[in-house]
C-alpha cells in the first residue's frame, strides 16, 4: 500500500497534533487540523503554530490540494482559513458538520450572517467517498461518538483519526458533547478495527499518561485491537457505554470550548466585525 510522508506539528497548549501529509512522487498535501493561536485571557490571537506549518510546505515545494478538519473541534481554534490563503487548498470536513452548526448556532443565537448549511466550507465528505492524494488513494470514513461529524480520513496506510481514538495507553474520546453518544463511538471504532493490523494511526491530540514521559502521535490498528485500555478487541459495546458515561460524568468543560465552537462553526473565520471596528464572542451564562 502506498505511504505518504508525514510530518506533525503539536500545540502544547492544547495539546494538539497538525499534520502536513504528502505523496513524495507527485508532492500534492493535504493538512490536518490546523491551530490557531488564542490567549483567552487577552482574548487575542497569532497564526505562530500556521506559520510554522506554512513555512514547511514552502520550504518542501508541496502543492496543497486540501485543507482538512476531522470534526468540529471543541478544544482549539482551526486556523484552516489562514493556511488556505497562504498556501491553497480546498477546506473540507464532514458532511454532518451541518447537525453541530444547527446546536451551536442556536445556542450562540448566531444571526442571519451565519449559515447553517456547510457553505463555510469548499467540500463536504460523504461516507465512503473516495479521492486522491497525489497518486495515492484516500478515503474518507464517518465515524461519529464523539461529535456528529467526525471523520477519519485513510490515506495510502495511514489513518487520520480525529478524536475518535487516543494513543491506546490513554483509550478514547470523551461523548458528553452534543450529539456525541459513546454506543455510536464504540460502532465507529469497531469499524477502524477492520482495517489492516499495519494501518499507522495518528492522533489529533496525546495528553501523556501517568508513567508516560513524552507526547506521542503514532500507533498501529494493530496495537489499537491488542492493547487500547478502553476499547480493546473482547471488550463489549455494553461494557465501554457504562465506562464512558461514567468517565464523561467526571469531566471538566473544555478550557477552550465556548471560543473553539464559536470560531470552528463557522469554518475557522472569525464573527464578523461590529459597528466600532471589533469582534466579539459570546458566553452563554446558565446554558444546560
Amino acid at each position: 500500500m502506498a505511504r505518504p510522508e508525514i510530518k506533525p506539528f503539536f500545540d502544547p497548549s492544547s495539546n494538539t497534533f497538525s499534520y502536513v501529509v504528502w505523496d513524495p512522487q507527485e508532492q500534492k498535501a493535504a493538512i490536518f487540523d490546523c491551530v490557531l493561536d488564542y490567549d483567552p485571557a487577552s482574548a487575542r490571537t497569532g497564526h505562530g503554530l500556521a506559520d510554522a506549518l506554512v513555512s514547511f510546505v514552502e520550504a518542501s515545494g508541496l502543492t496543497v490540494e486540501w485543507v482538512i478538519e476531522t470534526h468540529l473541534h471543541a478544544d482549539h481554534l482551526s486556523a484552516a482559513p489562514y493556511v488556505q490563503s497562504r498556501v491553497g487548498g480546498k477546506l473540507g470536513i464532514g458532511e454532518h458538520v451541518l447537525a453541530s452548526q444547527q446546536t451551536f448556532g442556536e445556542l450562540f443565537n448566531a444571526g442571519s450572517e451565519f449559515q447553517r448549511d456547510g457553505g463555510q466550507f469548499d467540500h463536504l465528505f460523504k461516507d465512503g467517498e473516495r479521492y486522491r492524494l497525489g497518486s495515492i488513494d484516500a478515503v474518507a470514513l464517518h465515524t461519529p461518538g464523539h461529535t456528529p461529524a467526525c471523520m477519519t480520513h485513510i490515506i495510502g496506510d495511514a489513518a487520520f483519526v480525529g478524536d475518535t481514538l487516543f494513543m491506546p495507553d490513554y483509550g478514547s474520546a470523551r461523548c458528553d458533547f452534543p450529539g456525541g453518544d459513546a454506543r455510536t463511538l464504540y460502532r465507529s471504532i469497531q469499524k477502524l478495527f477492520q482495517l489492516p493490523d499495519a494501518t499507522r494511526v495518528f492522533m489529533c491530540h496525546d495528553y501523556k499518561p501517568e508513567g508516560r514521559s513524552e507526547f506521542r502521535y503514532e500507533t498501529t490498528m494493530g496495537e489499537q485491537r491488542r492493547a487500547n485500555v478502553h476499547v480493546r478487541q473482547g471488550v463489549s459495546e455494553e461494557d465501554f457505554v457504562l465506562m464512558r458515561t461514567a468517565r464523561d460524568a467526571t469531566l471538566a468543560t473544555p478550557r477552550l470550548l465556548l471560543p473553539s465552537v464559536q470560531i470552528n462553526m463557522r469554518g475557522g473565520r472569525l464573527p464578523p466585525l461590529e459597528s466600532n471596528g471589533l469582534r466579539y464572542l459570546k458566553i452563554p451564562l446558565d446554558a444546560s
